[in-house]
């Protein structure tokens, strides 16, 4: 289902066939883990540590790019 939700936002730029460079690289330099090649990796939970992110979006920052937060209707 979760692949299924993600193209419902459209197919990626690559069509989904990446080469996998970093993953490349993580076997020639013989790490066990791709999170010692990525420059910023995340953390397991998804949690950029070193930028805080993801954080909270102040409304100046909504206001910066036009976008408008709408309550759905019950």
């Amino acid at each position: 289902p979760a692949m299924y939700n993600a193209f419902t936002y459209g197919a990626p730029p690559h069509a989904g066939i990446a080469p996998g460079v970093d993953r490349m690289v993580m076997l020639l330099a013989g790490e066990d883990s791709i999170r010692e090649i990525i420059p910023f990796p995340m953390n397991k939970n998804a949690a950029d540590i070193m930028m805080s992110a993801p954080g909270e979006v102040t409304a100046k920052q909504l206001d910066e790019l036009h976008i408008a937060l709408v309550k759905p209707e019950e």
